[in-house]
Order: C-alpha cells, then sequence, then structure tokens
C-alpha cells in the first residue's frame, strides 16, 4: 500500500494517535521461512527471534514461525526465552545464545530451557546441577570458530576432549559456532571457520552441529550442517551482500506528517542550521524522530516516500520529528509517507542511514502503532 492511498478516515483513525505506523506480515514471514528451509536442502532451520524478534513483537512472530513449521528458536538472554517459553508449546525447543548468568542454571533448567554454553565455567555450573538432579541437562555447546566472540576456544575444546567426564551431567545436543563474515561469499574467513570448526566439532560429543546464520545459508551444502540459525533473512534483510535479495520484504513503515510550512531563501533548518535553505522550500515535519528509531545518521541522507516521489530528509533527525522536503507533493497535516516498503526496502533505508537493516529493525520504538497481517500472496501485501 502506498503512503499516498490512505484515506481520511484512516488519517484521523485510531492510528492517528501515533507518529507512525509499523507494519508486520506475517505471511511474508512464514514463506521467507518456508524459502529458507529450501534452501537449507534437508537441514531444519531455527528461527532466531531475540532482541523482541528484531524489534517486531515476539509474541506474534514465534507464533507465525511455529505455524510454518519452525521448532527450535533461539534467543540471546534467559528473560527472553521465559518469555517465549509462555508463547511457545512445551515441546519447542529454545536456546539462550548468550548462555547463562552464574545462579540461573536451576531457573534455567526448570523452564526447560536450554543454554548455549559459551564457557567451561558454563558448562562446570550446567552440568553440576545435572548432577545435583540426577539427569543430564539439555545444552548447546558453542566453539569459537575463529570469530573472538563467543564458544570454548581451541585450548577449552581441547581441555574438554581430555577430560569428557567433565560433561557429567550434561546432554550436549548441539554443537555449534557462528560465522563472521558470511554475507561476503568470497571472504577467506569463510573456509577457514568451516574448517575450524569441524576439527573443533569432531572433538566433542555427536551432536546436531550448527554453524550457518541468513548468508550461510547460501555459502553452500558444506555450512548447512544439520541446522541453520537464520535471522535477517526471516525479516526480509538481503542475506548476501550485493546480490538480489530473494527473501519477501515483511516490513512497512510510514511516518505522519503533522505540520507543513513553506520557508523563505536562507532559513535555517533543524538543529546546528545543518542545512540553509537555498531557495525557498515547502518543508513537512513527520512525527518520527531517533526516539522511534529513525536514527540520527539519516539525517541529510535518509527519504520519505510518497507515491513514488523521494521526499529527501533536510536538516538533522531530532529525538521526535524530523523534516523533509515536500516539494509539490500533495500532503496534508495527518497523512502518512512511507519509510520503509515499496519505494524504501528494509536494505536501502538501511543503506542511507550508513548502518545495517539489523540495526534499523531493533531500533524501531515502541511508540508506533503495529498493524499484523498475514497477505496470501506477493500481491496481497498491505
Amino acid at each position: 500500500m502506498n503512503a499516498a492511498s490512505h484515506s481520511h478516515a484512516e488519517r484521523v483513525g485510531p492510528g492517528a494517535a501515533t507518529g507512525g505506523v509499523l507494519r508486520v506480515d506475517l505471511g511474508a514471514l512464514a514463506r521467507n521461512y518456508r524459502r529458507l528451509v529450501a534452501q537449507a536442502a534437508g537441514a531444519a532451520v531455527a528461527g532466531v527471534v531475540k532482541a523482541d524478534a528484531y524489534g517486531l513483537g515476539m509474541d506474534a512472530v514465534a507464533p507465525a514461525l511455529l505455524d510454518a513449521g519452525c521448532r527450535t528458536f533461539f534467543v540471546a538472554h534467559l528473560g527472553e526465552a521465559l518469555s517465549l517459553r509462555t508463547i511457545l508449546p512445551g515441546d519447542a525447543e529454545i536456546f539462550v545464545l548468550n548462555g547463562l548468568v552464574p545462579g540461573d542454571e536451576r531457573l534455567c533448567a526448570e523452564a526447560a530451557i536450554r543454554p548455549v554454553l559459551n564457557s567451561l565455567a558454563q558448562l562446570d555450573a550446567w552440568g553440576a546441577l545435572g548432577r545435583s538432579l540426577g539427569r543430564a541437562l539439555p545444552a548447546a555447546i558453542q566453539v569459537d570458530s575463529g570469530m573472538s566472540r563467543l564458544g570454548l576456544a581451541p585450548d577449552d575444546v581441547a581441555a574438554l576432549a581430555d577430560d569428557p567426564a567433565r560433561l557429567c551431567g550434561v546432554e550436549t545436543v548441539l554443537v555449534m559456532s557462528h560465522l563472521a563474515c558470511a554475507d561476503e561469499p568470497d571472504h577467506p574467513a569463510n573456509a577457514a571457520q568451516l574448517s575450524a570448526f569441524e576439527a573443533l566439532a569432531a572433538r566433542l560429543p555427536q551432536a546436531r552441529r550448527s554453524l550457518a546464520n541468513s548468508a550461510g545459508l547460501f555459502l553452500g551444502e558444506r555450512f548447512r550442517f544439520d541446522l541453520a540459525r537464520p535471522g535477517i533473512a526471516l525479516y526480509g534483510g538481503a542475506p548476501t551482500a550485493g546480490r538480489p535479495n530473494p527473501m519477501e520484504p515483511v516490513v512497512g513503515l510510514d511516518a505522519r506528517v503533522i505540520q507543513l510550512r513553506e520557508v523563505p531563501a536562507g532559513a535555517g533548518i533543524g538543529y546546528g542550521f545543518t542545512v540553509v535553505a537555498e531557495r525557498a522550500m515547502r518543508l513537512a515535519t513527520l512525527s518520527v524522530g531517533y526516539a522511534d528509531g529513525w536514527l540520527r545518521s539519516a539525517s541529510n541522507r535518509g527519504a520519505a516516500f510518497l507515491e513514488g516521489r523521494r521526499l529527501p530528509i533536510v536538516g538533522r533527525v531530532s529525538m521526535d520529528s524530523v523534516i523533509v522536503d515536500a516539494g509539490d507533493a500533495p500532503l496534508r497535516a495527518g497523512d502518512l509517507v512511507e519509510l520503509i516498503g515499496g519505494d524504501a526496502t528494509l536494505d536501502s533505508a538501511a543503506a542511507a542511514a550508513g548502518t545495517i537493516p539489523y540495526e534499523i529493525l531493533t531500533a524501531l520504538g515502541s511508540r508506533y502503532e503495529r498493524r499484523f497481517v498475514s497477505t496470501t500472496n506477493l500481491g496481497d501485501r498491505p
């Protein structure tokens, strides 16, 4: 739906109480999941729903993925996992990527949540709880294959392999690592990490293996292993830089016009007067700013759109508002213009702000009206 097609009744309806409307197409989300399942060619595909499903609403996104066939989910923190457990059925598998803070082991086990153990200390604490309960507790073990972020270092893996009794009380259900450069298919780090992962995983108990993120799924069969963990591709972001995006857009974002004004040549525009009008201009102020996740880095770079017409941002993005050059666009106060949608993809909006789609999505604040829809085909998007 183009912003200009919003009726006057819709302009003054419930959404008028907010600065913008965030539309989430759960049908497109489900189709993206099934597209990734096809790409996985036999490997299972999990859903990464950390950060409130990348800012879109875990309570709506997770059930939609479940309905599409997803049975394994990843979040970053135990608090996210506990919330997710109340949404999903008991047989859904939930992993906590960041592992556990000391003392949270029992809470995690009681909720049937599976930690990703990233250190020997985490593994020892989880095993100790399992032994005290008289049963092996399921968990993933992450190895650091070269990203230097999370996971057991090669020396830790060697120590564990030399002392397998240390795993008593732990049921290893997954061995995993994470790719640092998968969105650059020709980067030599991909092959190096694959080799490192295979060598490290071979020293750990037999279990499912997982290496591929969204981009990793497109690197070839050797990267897929048993389970892939896509995130951004589910939500419509391009999995591979510089290549056509095979995913459907899931997110649309419209901002509301709150004021229009004519300014003369020489008028300063926005904080710091980073723009001074070189001519008489017609400006529209939109009720979205960096408090809503429309990043300040989009100042003088990004744009809104109306029926394919680009309305460039002029001046700095403020906390609660942004100014665009309206030109002769047929706008009135209360109208909605498009920030993400048919004319501005998630990836192009991110590029205009000098960032990545992940940051755009996860920055979107709580002040938008959220509209969840479920389209049934590519021509039926909101």
